[in-house]
């Protein structure tokens, strides 16, 4: 009876041993973490701590001890001119306009947290606790659609909103393209060089519409009927369901799938990244990358190619851009004459009209010069960081000889 009651307990506790480890598989534990076996902090599907985001975004970026923020992280590998809220699409959800990114660690940094930018080695990543559709500041017009991502002096308390907007946002940071294209899934594609910024913000507005809404944060940003008048397109709207995974969002009938774990709000001041640098070292190393750095899997051969394909696509942008500017001017100049009868009202709206346009077309001549300038020195950049690779990379010849 006793080596029943014996084998009976041993199997009883290995019964239980098999059922905690599948218990963690099936919780969705992402790969490269290791789960509750390794790291104890996630107690059940939210309830995480800031050594999950330390360890998950460690393989896409370098974590960097940065004053008065602690850990900040910057990606590796981002393409030209890389700008946060560039690669993905805006959908509308029940919880307002909705960023999906592109990027495959884009799970987190698009929807927590806050971007900075350090003028040596760019873009950096500030960790935050509360999920939001999208943390950005919106510009609007008849013809243009903008964001630019809230820097960290933009404080936001559940259940309050905004509490602080001591920043402002640099003219550059913003991302523009025409209304039209605003619902394309390739954004990218159609961003527009920031050399077009300044002359794109005085026609613009500034909206801060982020609010806590019905116990969620809700993005209202550009307006539905706005949208749909601009774009002339019909807009799907969606539902978001949670996944257990950092997965890149996706789409499923009238749902979106998208990876949104709560975070503890106490932050453990023992936390931190396994490795990371330190302030002098970051913007020595660093540097090269707010310029360009290939993405993964580019040839050495094309990714001078790509640079000059985007470049090119920058140009015929600012050049469409401008020229619509113009037209909208002399068409608006046809229109207000065609209604006035007085000779001398028509002469000062002439002559008002006038003085626009040699304004404008003396901010669009400086635009081009911005950007040929601008381009020339990227060229010669990409062509260092592609001479640099080939001097570090090993004689392949040598290998041969040993053979």
């Amino acid at each position: 009876m006793k080596k029943f009651l014996w084998i009976f307990t041993l199997s009883f506790l290995l019964a239980m041993g098999c059922v905690c480890y599948t218990s963690g598989q099936e919780l969705g534990y992402p790969p490269n973490i290791g789960g509750p076996q390794e790291y104890e902090y996630r107690t059940n599907m939210g309830d995480m701590d800031f050594n999950y985001m330390y360890n998950y975004l460690a393989p896409y970026g370098n974590w960097i001890h940065l004053e008065p923020y602690g850990y900040v992280w910057t990606p590796r590998n981002m393409g030209y001119r890389w700008r946060p809220y560039s690669y993905g699409h805006w959908v509308s959800t029940d919880d307002g306009w909705t960023w999906i990114s592109h990027e495959e660690w884009g799970a987190i940094p698009f929807h927590y947290g806050r971007w900075g930018y350090d003028n040596y080695f760019g873009w950096f990543w500030v960790p935050g606790t509360d999920w939001g559709p999208a943390w950005v500041s919106w510009r609007w017009s008849r013809q243009y659609v903008g964001w630019a991502p809230l820097p960290p002096g933009a404080e936001f308390r559940t259940g309050m909103g905004f509490i602080s907007f001591s920043f402002k946002i640099p003219n550059r940071f913003w991302i523009f393209l025409q209304a039209p294209h605003f619902l394309d899934r390739d954004i990218h594609r159609y961003t527009l060089p920031h050399e077009r910024n300044v002359t794109i913000i005085n026609y613009t507005s500034i909206h801060n519409n982020i609010y806590f809404r019905n116990n969620r944060i809700f993005n209202e940003g550009i307006g539905i009927d706005r949208v749909r008048r601009d774009t002339g397109r019909k807009i799907p709207h969606y539902t978001i369901r949670d996944v257990r995974e950092p997965k890149q969002a996706k789409v499923s009938g009238n749902d979106i799938h998208i990876y949104r774990p709560t975070f503890r709000k106490d932050k453990d001041v023992a936390a931190k990244p396994k490795t990371f640098m330190n302030k002098n070292e970051a913007r020595r190393d660093l540097a090269p990358v707010k310029i360009f750095e290939p993405r993964l899997q580019t040839p050495m051969k094309a990714q001078e190619s790509a640079v000059r394909k985007r470049q090119a696509q920058e140009k015929a942008l600012l050049e469409k851009t401008q020229a619509q500017e113009l037209k909208n001017i002399k068409s608006k100049r046809a229109q207000e004459l065609a209604q006035i009868r007085d000779n001398a009202e028509k002469a000062k709206i002439l002559k008002d009209r006038q003085g626009q346009m040699a304004k404008l077309q003396k901010q669009h001549q400086a635009e081009k010069q911005q950007l040929i300038k601008r381009n020339t020195q990227d060229i010669e950049r990409v062509k260092q960081v592609a001479h640099q690779a080939m001097q570090k990379k090993p004689d392949q010849s040598q290998f041969k000889k040993k053979k």
